[in-house]
């Protein structure tokens, strides 16, 4: 594997194409990771990991990465899922604008195939800071446009309420789908939040050998099964996406992000957001209701709002259409806009 440094603390490694396992043998790992370049190939993407400054390789699928682009999207995953929580918006967007954007996405430290870390940089701010980093080593310089989930949402607010030397990239649009600028520990399942239990799990991993948490995660996963295959009959893509996250997950990833979601606010970045956005919400989310994307609309200037009555927290799955149409709307926002002149202005809306 060649590493590349950059003039950053992290760094870039390409993955090339290895060659196929031999017949007969081979691990179920090495067989996970021979679908998973034959799926590179098939969707188009190049496999990267970025290292971060404090040494956690994060796992990169970068879109149409090779020649100019007009424009690149980032995309952000939310608690416990993983990069592929995206695959719906990321096959309309390559079908909608072709060679003409670059997409990356990416899991976050402790999800999906990107490295652990330390449960006590499992919080927000370092999350945005990943974010900068993976803009920097990846080259990431034009109009852009994040899009986050849940915890993606916090992460790119959290990056957009950075000094701004610290924001390699100021993003043109931003689509923040089921989140929240805080007070997660006031509505809805959040509330939980606000418990003493949140402190005294924390403390409980932090301080459990890791073959215990592989023995309680091991305990716990039939318990969701059983949950996803009875909400999978309404909700068919959530429930398959959040059956998939489970075997990527560990409960220190889950357990990390509690205290750190707890104290998270970002309520004063919002009237400083330049970027043209969206804001998504669903009537039946009970983790981020639609109150906290009515803060997000009522503070950030210019916003738009789109709301689903009957979606639930997963709403890229069950309304992917509308989730990638927002998408599709900054993006087009700014591709228009270059052409007007300066003194036009243009209506924010899908």
């Amino acid at each position: 594997m060649l590493t590349r440094p950059y003039p950053t603390t992290a760094s870039s490694a390409y993955r090339p194409t290895t060659p196929l396992p031999a017949s007969g043998g081979g691990s179920l790992d090495s067989t996970a990771a021979h679908l998973q370049r034959l799926d590179a190939k098939r969707d188009g993407y190049a496999e990267r990991t970025v290292i971060t400054s404090d040494g956690v390789r994060l796992a990169v699928r970068d879109y149409g990465s090779a020649g100019a682009r007009d424009h690149t999207i980032v995309l952000l995953h939310g608690l416990c899922l993983t990069q592929s929580s995206w695959a719906l918006q990321v096959r309309h967007l390559v079908s909608r604008w072709g060679n003409s954007i670059r997409i990356i996405t990416y899991d976050h430290r402790g999800h999906g195939n990107s490295g652990g870390a330390e449960m006590h940089t499992y919080r927000i701010d370092r999350l945005a800071a990943d974010l900068a980093e993976v803009l920097t080593v990846l080259k990431v310089t034009g109009p852009v446009t994040l899009a986050g989930h849940s915890m993606g949402g916090m992460t790119a607010l959290a990056y957009l309420g950075r000094p701004a030397d610290d924001r390699p990239v100021e993003p043109h649009g931003l689509v923040l789908v089921a989140t929240a600028a805080g007070r997660l520990a006031e509505r809805g399942l959040g509330r939980l939040l606000a418990t003493r239990a949140t402190g005294m799990l924390f403390d409980l991993v932090d301080h459990m050998p890791r073959r215990m948490d592989e023995v309680i995660q091991g305990l716990v996963r039939p318990v969701c099964k059983g949950v996803i295959r009875y909400a999978g009959a309404a909700r068919g893509g959530a429930a398959a996406v959040t059956a998939s996250a489970l075997h990527t997950n560990s409960l220190t990833t889950a357990a990390g992000f509690l205290p750190s979601l707890k104290r998270y606010d970002q309520y004063q970045t919002l009237a400083s957001i330049t970027a043209k956005t969206i804001v998504i919400s669903g009537g039946a989310d009970m983790t981020t209701p639609a109150d906290h994307a009515r803060d997000l609309v009522a503070a950030i200037p210019g916003a738009t709002h789109l709301h689903r009555p009957t979606a639930g927290h997963m709403i890229l799955q069950e309304e992917s259409h509308c989730v990638s149409s927002a998408i599709d709307g900054v993006v087009g926002m700014h591709r228009r806009s270059v052409r007007r002149a300066p003194s036009q202005r243009m209506c924010c809306a899908v």
